[in-house]
């Protein structure tokens, strides 16, 4: 027999089998998206779903911006197929990480010349992120694939300072 299935509006809510409703504390998600010109729509209607369900409702304009600029600049970037967006919150912030596949460049100059570009296409992303008391950032993934790690952070709370 299954755990009893806690309701929070229409939409069922467990984890691992035990019924809970969810929290900003419990908001994990990843979504594995193709490298395609809808992944930053798609991204965007996900962050605007699952955020209020989490009790992050004040988040969703500023989260909503970030995921966009991010999924953008991942689809711009990439040669591969597809990439990921990663939502979660822990340390009081909310935590957004995309992940492409362009790896790093070894030379010098071209990964000088890369980080330049990569940097001008996160110029909105930066300013959402410090008006918000937040942080942003790109570097080598850590995963084994390897490519590039984007990622912004927001404090909870910090949507109050954005306007939209």
């Amino acid at each position: 027999m299954s755990a009893p299935v806690e309701t929070v509006g229409q939409t069922p809510c467990t984890t691992w089998g035990v019924a809970s409703a969810p929290t900003p504390h419990t908001l994990a998600y990843t979504l594995t998206l193709p490298s395609s010109l809808t992944s930053p729509a798609i991204a965007r209607a996900a962050t605007r779903t699952v955020l209020p369900v989490h009790g992050l409702a004040d988040l969703v304009d500023p989260a909503t911006q970030i995921v966009a600029e991010l999924t953008a600049t991942a689809c711009q970037f990439t040669g591969a197929t597809e990439g990921y967006v990663d939502l979660r919150f822990r340390d009081n912030s909310l935590h957004v990480v995309v992940h492409d596949c362009h790896p790093r460049h070894r030379h010098p100059r071209l990964a000088a010349a890369c980080d330049a570009r990569r940097r001008s296409a996160l110029r909105l992303l930066g300013r959402v992120a410090r008006v918000c008391g937040g942080d942003w950032g790109f570097g080598e993934a850590r995963e084994p694939g390897g490519g590039t790690r984007m990622w912004a952070t927001v404090p909870y709370g910090g949507g109050a300072a954005y306007g939209g």
